[in-house]
């Protein structure tokens, strides 16, 4: 039998620039950051080294 693919499949975050904005968006939701990676793999399939080189890039940031 004919079985269509589910519509709320999980979508990939590879992008850098898609990765900062998920990661702004939690950030000012007042997720930690520690539980940022945990919220976004609830909905999303991330690049985890390139998740790794934004969230390096934040808390340089924030160090400044």
């Amino acid at each position: 039998m004919y079985k269509p693919l589910e519509d709320h499949a999980k979508q990939r975050l590879t992008e850098r620039h898609d990765i900062m904005t998920a990661v702004g968006i939690l950030s000012e939701e007042g997720i930690d950051s520690d539980d940022i990676l945990a919220e976004m793999t609830k909905l999303f399939y991330v690049d985890l080294d390139e998740f790794r080189d934004v969230m390096e890039s934040v808390s340089r940031y924030r160090q400044v």
